[in-house]
């Protein structure tokens, strides 16, 4: 009495927890909205929307304003400047003369012009210059003009700044910053797309495995059924059922656990493709691809070139060198004494009780021209600072160029583990393929023994786990090569060319604005 009690109590249990599971896929199915999505519309969407991409794609922009405005400094700039200047001379005693009377002059004057700094180092300045004096002295009064045109003043660096100054160097350095920051970008991508890819094999794989323990709980309610129907007309112990519910409900437990993974990877998916999380709440991810084992024909010393060249990272990496590489060469010009060539050349006018027409008759007329030339020289009695910058750019360089090295050496371990891990992966989807069809004929063989009598329950029970763990290993371990392959594409830099997507620089309307876009070739 007490054993039947017991089994209703069981029965009554597997029964409400079915309702409940159906009644939770029903209300789930009424509120999600399949969306059925290829692997290539999951890499078109997460470029799309993806806000790790779309903070990163800033960056490009960003150095391109810095760019523009280190190329400012040679951008010339127009002077215009006015002024009025007013002197008062006292009166004085001359013994031989007399009394000589005050004086006074009132003078205007008038400058323009344009001054800059070409890319060569050479500062220029081309101005005009017109002034009005109007003079009263010992009772008379009378007016001076003056001025000069077309002067130019030139400065060239011999020694310091002469190869490079820090126009020159600011703008080169802005350049690299550019490329670096579009080498981020694509590393970006390929971490975004790598991360969508292995996303996306997680959940088919948590798919699959809903449909393995689906199956489990099919297997382990047939066996009861079956049971139940033996233990009824005496052919099998009690015992043997209830083994058979326990089964049951070890089942389903594990389909819970599998429909809650497939929730947390359908979510890790989602959070990859959008960048408004809430607009993908009501819709259910339906991969339209399944797990396939293509063989890939993999070259180690094919991957470490592929890594070596094409991985924007370490291309990064070779940019910062190249960066510290231009100001060493700053630093080493900065040590040379300043001595620079300078000249001017112009002309000149003066007219007394004229007016500005006849200077300027002059200035065209160029009749009075003046010109200098010259050199100076600057030497600094120490250098002290200048010296010890170029020993640390130097040392800088130097360590970089051994983190570089480092660098390229962990991508060839990590290659070649990749590479490694992508055969192994290879060999066990096919192991697990033989351990599954072994697993179905054994449970086959064994449920027919146990219908004649000349098995147990126990025994198939087994069977029926180790089916299920080996079609789960199977699914594993087919997931597992497609994420090898997934992870030995990014360890080379090859995703774009994986893919057949095409990364383009592009520029925006508004102002240049390098952006890297997708291209996805047909």
């Amino acid at each position: 009495m007490r054993n039947l009690k017991e089994t209703n109590v069981i029965r009554l249990a597997c029964a409400v927890l079915v309702c409940c599971l159906s009644n939770f896929a029903v209300q789930v199915h009424a509120q999600s909205q399949v969306r059925a999505l290829s692997l290539q519309e999951c890499f078109e969407t997460a470029l799309e929307n993806n806000l790790t991409v779309q903070i990163e794609r800033v960056n490009p922009e960003l150095s391109l304003y810095d760019l523009r405005i280190s190329q400012g400094a040679y951008d010339p700039s127009f002077f215009f400047s006015y002024r009025q200047q007013n002197r008062q001379e006292p009166g004085r005693f001359d013994p031989t003369i007399g009394n000589i009377p005050g004086s006074s002059s009132e003078t205007d004057s008038f400058s323009t012009g344009i001054s800059g700094q070409l890319p060569t180092g050479t500062q220029y300045s081309f101005q005009t210059f017109v002034s009005e004096t109007e003079v009263n002295n010992l009772g008379f009064s009378f007016n001076q003009f003056s001025g000069n045109s077309a002067f130019s003043q030139l400065r060239q660096p011999l020694l310091k700044n002469l190869w490079i100054d820090g126009a020159r160097y600011n703008i080169k350095l802005s350049k690299n910053r550019l490329t670096q920051s579009e080498l981020a970008l694509q590393w970006q991508m390929m971490n975004v797309l790598t991360q969508v890819e292995l996303a996306y094999y997680d959940l088919i794989a948590a798919l699959e495995n809903v449909k393995v323990q689906e199956k489990a709980v099919q297997l382990a309610d047939r066996l009861l059924a079956e049971n139940k129907k033996r233990v009824e007309i005496g052919t099998m112990a009690p015992l043997d059922e209830k083994q058979a519910q326990s089964q049951v409900a070890a089942r389903r437990a594990d389909l819970l656990g599998a429909r809650r993974t497939l929730i947390v990877r359908q979510n890790a998916l989602k959070n990859l493709l959008s960048q408004e999380y809430s607009d993908w709440a009501s819709v259910s991810i339906q991969p339209s691809e399944g797990l396939r084992a293509v063989p890939v024909v993999t070259d180690l010393q094919d991957s470490w070139h592929k890594g070596l060249t094409q991985r924007p990272d370490l291309l990064q990496s070779r940019k910062g060198m190249e960066n510290q590489g231009i100001l060493v060469k700053f630093r080493r010009n900065q040590l040379f004494p300043q001595l620079d060539l300078v000249g001017s050349i112009g002309y000149a006018a003066q007219s007394r009780n004229g007016s500005y027409s006849d200077v300027f008759d002059q200035l065209t007329g160029r009749d009075n021209p003046v010109w200098s030339v010259g050199a100076e020289l600057s030497v600094p009695l120490t250098r002290r600072q200048e010296r010890y910058n170029f020993k640390s750019a130097k040392a800088q360089a130097e360590q970089l160029k051994l983190t570089f090295k480092r660098s390229e050496q962990q991508i060839m371990v990590d290659i070649e583990n990749a590479v490694s891990l992508t055969k192994i992966n290879l060999q066990r989807v096919e192991a697990t393929r033989q351990e599954r069809e072994f697993s179905e004929a054994a449970l086959d063989a064994e449920q027919k023994k146990l219908e004649v009598g000349k098995s147990t329950s126990f025994i198939v029970l087994q069977l029926q786990r180790d089916l299920t763990a080996a079609r789960s290993s199977e699914i594993n371990a087919l997931a597992e090569y497609n994420k090898a392959l997934s992870q030995l594409s990014l360890s080379e830099g090859s995703v774009f060319d994986r893919h057949s997507i095409d990364v383009d620089v592009v520029e925006s309307d508004s102002e240049v604005n390098p952006l890297l876009e997708p291209v996805y070739s047909e």
